[in-house]
């Protein structure tokens, strides 16, 4: 890493319309996974923190989920809730952008932004998937045109391409100060929290045509035996009929959930684990606020 070497430490925030490449730039960054990711919009749903090291200094970068206009139920207010408040204090904010140009939402995003005061870095993201690279130079011409962004950083996180240059940036703007996390620290997250992550990102790609949004997942308990962990979670869903889709013919939906989190979750833990998933209906839950209590989105 360039430039001066003192202790540094600060929070930085990934903020962006949904979809444009949070999470997976999160998990690149940090050289594991941490945020869950799909294709679906509004699939992170609180803000998780996760502590990157460089040398002296400590970047803690806060994963939030899609910036988007007011609409649509409780969750998706909550969501929003999460997103801007997370803006507030921060030491930098990254506004992601995707390659393929500036939207509508995405001056949201940056209204949000500039009501915060954080000062603010773009990152154009997925530049990999750009056809035509001749493309890039106009469209980073056109951003220095809506902001005053303090730099302009083109990334294709998948490919690792760019994220040095990233660091680098943001390395330079934080402020002297000693790290807030121990060195062995990767998130603020319990791994109850990171473990229904797990099974709600598989349970959205596998039932995300069917079931985009009304899925919940919560950990009831994590029990030991025998060297093995035993993860026992509930799948929630909004209705009866989402609950036949999400077990399946003979229950092989939700053993094919299982399989794939327990991959994740056993790299996670690093041990051994089973996991025990039951589904239960918890009507309209994304747009009653008790509901959202209890799984704990409030």
């Amino acid at each position: 890493m360039t430039g001066d070497q003192s202790s540094r430490c600060g929070t930085v925030a990934l903020a962006g319309r949904p979809n444009v490449g949070k999470s997976t730039l999160l998990n690149h960054l940090l050289g594991r996974k941490l945020g869950i990711t799909s294709r679906k919009p509004q699939t992170t749903r609180q803000a998780l923190v996760g502590v990157l090291n460089r040398g002296a200094t400590q970047i803690v970068l806060v994963d939030t989920p899609g910036i988007h206009r007011p609409k649509g139920r409780a969750l998706n207010r909550y969501m929003l809730g999460q997103a801007v408040g997370s803006l507030a204090g921060v030491d930098l904010a990254l506004m992601l952008v995707d390659c393929r140009g500036w939207r509508d939402d995405d001056e949201v995003v940056r209204t949000h932004i500039a009501r915060s005061g954080a000062p603010c870095l773009c990152v154009v993201t997925k530049i990999d998937r750009l056809a035509h690279k001749e493309r890039l130079l106009p469209l980073i011409d056109d951003l220095r045109r809506r902001h005053d962004f303090a730099a302009i950083v083109p990334v294709a996180a998948l490919k690792n391409q760019g994220l040095e240059a990233l660091v680098d940036a943001v390395a330079e703007r934080l402020p002297a100060a000693p790290p807030r996390y121990a060195p062995s620290e990767v998130t603020n997250r319990p791994a109850e929290f990171l473990i229904a992550e797990i099974i709600r990102e598989k349970a959205t790609r596998r039932l995300g045509a069917e079931l985009p949004h009304q899925t919940a997942v919560a950990v009831e308990r994590i029990v030991e035996e025998d060297g093995c962990v035993n993860v026992h979670a509930v799948l929630f869903v909004e209705r009866e009929t989402q609950k036949r889709i999400a077990i399946g013919s003979r229950g092989a939906m939700l053993k094919s959930i299982g399989a794939d989190a327990r991959k994740d979750v056993e790299h996670l833990l690093r041990r051994k684990a089973m996991l025990h998933l039951w589904v239960k209906v918890n009507a309209r839950w994304s747009d009653r606020p008790p509901a959202l209590r209890q799984l704990g989105y409030l």
